[in-house]
């Protein structure tokens, strides 16, 4: 629904209104690359905290590219139009954000501050597993087993008109099963005792229901500013967990499998920073291994007799 919900906005907010009065048959590259660039320059709807420009992103306008493609694609199979005109056009690079990430320096601050205000166990839990945000709020009790530690993931919370919903994961990789270590399994075991509900983290007023994603977000940033951290979003939390993870030896299928990424390149163009010093460091010593190698001298050989030549 939530992808849907973009698509639709997409339609209906930058196409629509630029190219939605040319005739499908008459729709050329040149109008459609016109469109991109106008909303590179001047497609933004609303004011954004995180950016002062006044037009989208290169990934939003390469996903209105992408779905333009698809339904154009669509049309040429239904013989409407001879050719997608999207195949000619020039898409915006992606552009690649430095990876903010909470510092190990800053983790004491963090865990005790989340204390104080009585929700340690969900963003300890974050940092321990990874998970998505709309993972972490669908868990149920029934879905960690406390004597192996076994966290079951296989369902998401998102926000649709208004209202919660529950449902699987878009992806089967993202059904899976990890590990907690026993700190945080006997942290949940404690904190279990004050919840009456099916779920994990409830809502406050309403124990049936989850937790609302939005107010999960607000909560981590007033934790952030009373323990004296850097800003970083709810999603930077799961970065935080696998640059930790890499760091400390953790190989990329196996992180790969943890945080439910459908491919471990996935995980690699995700972690380029990590996975390149990871490279350097084994290259390094690989080439100190080399140097401390000695080449042993091959033994003499002796002087053998041939038989016939024995007196």
């Amino acid at each position: 629904p939530t992808t849907a919900d973009s698509y639709r906005l997409g339609i209906e907010k930058h196409v629509i209104p630029r190219i939605g009065d040319i005739k499908l048959n008459k729709l050329t590259s040149r109008e459609i690359q016109k469109m991109y660039k106008d909303l590179q320059e001047n497609g933004r709807l609303r004011k954004s905290r995180k950016s002062k420009k006044p037009g989208l992103s290169s990934s939003t306008v390469r996903g209105i590219h992408m779905m333009l493609h698809n339904a154009l694609d669509r049309a040429v199979k239904e013989r409407l139009i001879l050719r997608n005109p999207t195949e000619d056009c020039i898409i915006p690079k992606i552009q690649k954000q430095e990876m903010k990430i909470l510092h190990p320096e800053d983790m004491k601050a963090y865990l005790e501050a989340a204390d104080k205000r009585g929700v340690l166990p969900m963003f300890y839990l974050e940092l321990s597993s990874g998970l998505r945000r709309g993972e972490l709020l669908a868990l149920r009790w029934d879905d960690l087993d406390f004597a192996t530690g076994k966290l079951r993931i296989d369902k998401q919370v998102y926000p649709v008109g208004g209202k919660l919903i529950i449902s699987e994961p878009k992806t089967k990789a993202a059904n899976r099963t990890i590990i907690l270590p026993p700190a945080m399994v006997k942290l949940l075991a404690e904190y279990k005792k004050g919840v009456f509900s099916d779920l994990m983290f409830p809502s406050r007023t309403k124990p049936e229901q989850p937790i609302d994603p939005g107010y999960v977000r607000k909560r981590l940033q007033v934790i952030l500013e009373r323990a004296g951290c850097k800003r970083v979003r709810f999603h930077d939390l799961r970065h935080t967990f696998a640059t930790l993870s890499l760091e400390n030896g953790m190989d990329v299928k196996t992180l790969s499998t943890i945080v439910g990424h459908v491919s471990s390149a996935t995980t690699l163009n995700t972690y380029t920073h990590i996975t390149d010093e990871m490279r350097r460091k084994a290259a390094l010593n690989i080439d100190q291994g080399i140097a401390k190698a000695e080449v042993q001298p091959e033994p003499e050989r002796q002087a053998t007799v041939e038989p016939e030549q024995q007196t």
